[in-house]
């Protein structure tokens, strides 16, 4: 039996209940508040087309609609990318705008998560322009320059109340993605090494590379070692190189994405915060664990 879910940003909420009668009018099926004016399921919708038809009704409202299935709903492993997708920075640009380079490996980041570039081989040419940076700067811009994404903790935190095992597995670095990974509350955490000489950056990092294969690997991976169906899991990430977990995952999530990413995941978050994957899942707003 198939859901229907609506979802808006809960900072400034574009789904009402009047918009919510009118997908409903739309497409069939039986109402449920998930959160009031922030997030709602329609249950077992009549309509073929629901999705294409919810999304017609909704229009230029900032209201994510995702049609899902009821059964195994809840899933009990998440792998997430962190860039962009637990954090709002691109840890990797910030490091450069120490250097005044931001713009130039802000262009080759863009472009490598659009899919346009190798991954491997764009991230050396930008870990490359940061030879000889300090520690004590790049804790700097850990500390000043780094935010958690909206929803990120209680994602997780209540994914782990009800049972989840939670991953962290990016392509940027250990030196952000341990500590963040801390800082929200996830299991692992699985991230590239910067090289040190001394106090200061060598340019380069400690192969091989974590890249998109090795984000479906470590999904793979958990999936087998903790004895849960892929089908059973939820991967989350904006960019192409997070495109190969997201297709394999139950639910596959392109939150806030490159063109060409949502495009093709099977769910697609533009307008919530990553409690939306919360929603997703039936969970409700009494459930969640902020």
């Amino acid at each position: 039996m198939p859901v229907l879910c609506l979802i808006a940003n809960p900072t400034d909420s574009e789904l009402d209940p009047a918009l919510a009668a009118a997908v409903v009018q739309e497409i069939g099926g039986e109402l449920n508040w998930l959160d009031h004016a922030i997030a709602c399921e329609i249950i077992d919708p009549k309509s073929p087309d629901a999705l294409t038809l919810a999304r017609q009704v909704i229009g230029d409202a900032k209201v994510d609609a995702n049609l899902v299935p009821s059964q195994g709903r809840r899933k009990p492993l998440l792998i997430a990318d962190m860039d962009s997708t637990m954090i709002n920075e691109e840890c990797i640009d910030e490091l450069a705008a120490a250097l005044g380079l931001k713009e130039q490996v802000a262009e080759i980041t863009d472009r490598a998560m659009r899919g346009e570039l190798d991954f491997a081989a764009a991230l050396d040419t930008r870990v490359a322009l940061l030879k000889g940076l300090e520690r004590k700067v790049i804790e700097e811009v850990r500390r000043e320059q780094i935010t958690l994404a909206p929803g990120g903790r209680a994602l997780i935190q209540t994914m782990k109340a009800y049972g989840a095992y939670t991953a962290l597995v990016s392509g940027g670095f250990t030196f952000f993605a341990d500590f963040f990974a801390k800082r929200i509350g996830f299991d692992e955490a699985v991230a590239n090494v910067l090289e040190f000489d001394g106090d200061r950056l060598t340019g380069t990092v400690t192969k091989p590379i974590v890249d998109k294969s090795t984000k479906r690997e470590r999904l793979i991976a958990l999936s087998q070692e903790r004895n849960v169906p892929l089908d059973r899991t939820i991967a989350v990430g904006d960019g192409a190189n997070d495109l190969d977990m997201i297709r394999i995952a139950g639910f596959g999530v392109a939150l806030h994405a490159k063109p060409a990413v949502a495009a093709e995941a099977g769910i697609r978050i533009d307008h919530g915060d990553l409690t939306a994957l919360l929603y997703l899942q039936g969970y409700t707003d009494e459930d969640i664990v902020r």
